[in-house]
């Protein structure tokens, strides 16, 4: 009995390890897509219609504020069908609660649909709140899918760790000096204290990830 009772336990803390490394429990920016900001140039090479050039100049241009940015900055560099197949690898995760019509647009399949059913849900929460709601619409599939071109923002005074650490670049660093400032009261404070360790575009391209509560 005790040995199958360890042997459940080990299946289940299996479970969990997959549940967490997928992000389903811990984090707040859904993991699934290449992030173009944080890529390496290798990386950024082997997406849908890259060529060596291309992917050198879109890390020369980065960061991006958002998708719509990226997309001015391919347009015209990729055919409209390559553009789609980029965006099915890569993407800038838009922001649930304040992601405008044309950010959520450029998520292939989301339509006028979603740019409704996120907006009538918000402030978004967690997750679970996603799942149960976008799950009335489309199938699990479909739910999974969208999230992965979405994130709701951690709060910066209660966020762990593993929150802090979906951050698309955030790491070690980040979690460190992002918990050390606690409790944070303004947008201007994080940009005076992170602004010590990274640069102004650096900071507000953190800055879209989280939220003072």
């Amino acid at each position: 009995m005790f040995c199958m009772n360890r042997a459940a336990g080990v299946v289940a803390g299996v479970a969990l390890v997959g549940l967490l490394l997928q992000g389903d429990l811990r984090g707040q920016v859904a993991a699934g897509l290449v992030d173009p900001n944080v890529a390496t140039e290798a990386q950024v090479a082997a997406l849908p219609g890259m060529t060596a050039d291309l992917a050198k100049a879109l890390v020369a241009a980065r960061p991006f504020a958002s998708v719509v940015e990226l997309n001015t900055f391919l347009t015209g560099k990729l055919a409209a069908e390559q553009l789609t197949a980029f965006y099915g690898k890569a993407f800038i995760h838009v922001n649930l609660n304040t992601g405008t019509r044309e950010e959520i647009l450029l998520i292939p399949g989301a339509g006028n649909r979603m740019v409704r059913e996120f907006g009538e849900y918000r402030p978004w929460k967690a997750w679970a709140q996603f799942d149960k709601e976008i799950g009335k619409y489309v199938g699990a599939p479909e739910v999974a899918r969208l999230k992965q071109y979405l994130f709701i923002p951690v709060n910066l005074n209660t966020a762990t760790d593993a929150d802090i650490l979906t951050i698309p670049g955030a790491g070690p660093r980040m979690v460190r000096e992002f918990k050390e400032y606690r409790p944070w009261k303004t947008q201007a404070q994080f940009e005076k204290e992170i602004g010590k360790y990274v640069g102004p575009k650096e900071v507000a391209r953190l800055w879209r990830y989280v939220v003072i509560e």
